[in-house]
């Protein structure tokens, strides 16, 4: 039967078009899991990598702190400079950089090779994200532009706690270099499924893509600013420096930390990075489904949890169990810090350069912190570096309790 006729189309048209639509989202969903859980890689295989190519643990943490910095610049630039590309060529494109850039990095002789294959990673990172997380309005209907959009982004937020201990755990059974070929494989994987499910998405001009998506309030419309240059954004872009930077100055080094202070070994490190990551997608669903109806009080409260847990580390008895509780409740905090600053951030509008600057922000945060991580555990200790993050967790709490009380969270 070819199904009954509706506006020119049968039901079974329909249906099928509907079902194209969610592939396309679920597939550029992957494509973000895969993009994140690539720029996270080295922070649970730090140690082995270090040992193999000869240089300590803080010169290591370069390779988080090299492609964030290239994925904050590459962001904005490439929204600016391909704006009348074709946003699916753009995001294919990017996807095969990103394999070559893991298969280089599994394959590297010495360091400088790793760390310029870590480069690469940032320029995919930074393109990828900013195209793909303002893609739900032009692969669905108006109704379902935020459903589409929180299944896109959850890539981000899923990769953030889940990647680290799935290649930490094959990595302590194959190797580091076989971490990093299964991410080169799974983005040539992910290159196929993007180009078979994607439409074409043609780029927009420049004046269009500074407009806000058609789910978003225009914070600045009537004053005839920007949206993209609001007060709103600007917090944000504040909140996510300060609690991001501050998480991965401790997270970057976690498990030199439970290795050296914890004394656990590779089998027991994969075991607690996994719960982390049970804790951290469960933070996420529950800050998600909370965070839609007010995003303040939910960030304050998981910047809280993270000062809690980063400050009792270094100080509680170190016995394993502790140690563990306190990785969960870490894993809960930050598991949903993703998800509450992407609904934030699309309350305060912004478009693709918006969305971009948010990009920009978070990764430079990344960076940040890893590199700052890096000079406290070289110069002072592997415990110190747990201060630094619960810290900066803590005057996010204080900023985002005082900032913005009306404009930024709905209220």
């Amino acid at each position: 039967m070819a199904g009954r006729k509706l506006d020119g189309m049968t039901m079974t048209d329909v249906s099928a078009a509907t079902r194209a639509r969610w592939l396309a989202v679920s597939s550029v969903a992957m494509g973000t899991f895969t993009i994140v859980t690539s720029e996270m890689l080295p922070v649970g295989l730090l140690t082995s990598i270090a040992a193999t190519l000869e240089v300590s643990e803080g010169t290591a943490g370069l390779m988080m702190s090299a492609p964030g910095l290239v994925a904050a610049v590459s962001a904005p630039v490439l929204a600016i400079t391909t704006r009348r590309l074709d946003r699916r060529v753009m995001l294919l494109g990017l996807m095969a950089l990103l394999a070559v850039a893991n298969l280089a990095g599994a394959f590297a002789p010495n360091y400088p090779v790793m760390l310029a294959a870590r480069v690469l990673t940032g320029v995919s990172i930074g393109g990828f994200w900013a195209f793909a997380a303002g893609l739900g309005p032009r692969l669905v209907p108006e109704g379902s532009v935020g459903r589409a959009t929180s299944i896109i982004l959850a890539g981000v937020s899923v990769a953030s706690v889940l990647g680290v201990p799935t290649a930490t755990f094959i990595s302590s059974f194959a190797g580091w270099r076989t971490a990093f070929i299964a991410m080169g494989g799974l983005a040539l994987v992910l290159l196929v499924l993007l180009a078979t499910t994607l439409p074409p998405l043609p780029g927009e001009s420049r004046a269009r893509a500074s407009e806000p998506l058609p789910h978003e309030a225009p914070a600045r419309a009537s004053q005839g600013e920007p949206t993209w240059l609001s007060g709103p954004l600007k917090v944000v872009l504040v909140l996510t420096v300060l609690i991001v930077s501050g998480h991965f100055a401790a997270y970057t080094y976690v498990r030199p930390f439970l290795e050296q202070v914890s004394h656990a070994g590779p089998v027991l490190v994969s075991t607690a990075l996994l719960l982390y990551g049970a804790a951290g997608v469960a933070g996420n669903f529950v800050a998600g489904a909370w965070a839609a109806r007010n995003p303040k009080p939910v960030l304050v409260t998981l910047a809280v949890l993270i000062t809690l847990a980063t400050a009792a580390l270094p100080l509680i008895d170190l016995s394993l169990p502790l140690t563990l509780i306190m990785l969960v409740v870490w894993g809960l905090g930050y598991g949903g810090v993703g998800v509450a600053l992407q609904l934030w951030i699309m309350r305060s509008g912004g478009g693709e350069m918006g969305t971009a600057l948010y990009v920009g922000a978070f990764n430079v945060s990344i960076a940040l912190g890893s590199f700052a991580g890096g000079r406290v555990v070289d110069g002072v200790s592997i415990s110190a570096v747990m201060w630094v993050g619960a810290a900066l967790a803590a005057v996010s709490a204080i900023v985002a309790g005082v900032s913005g009380r009306s404009r930024t969270t709905g209220s």
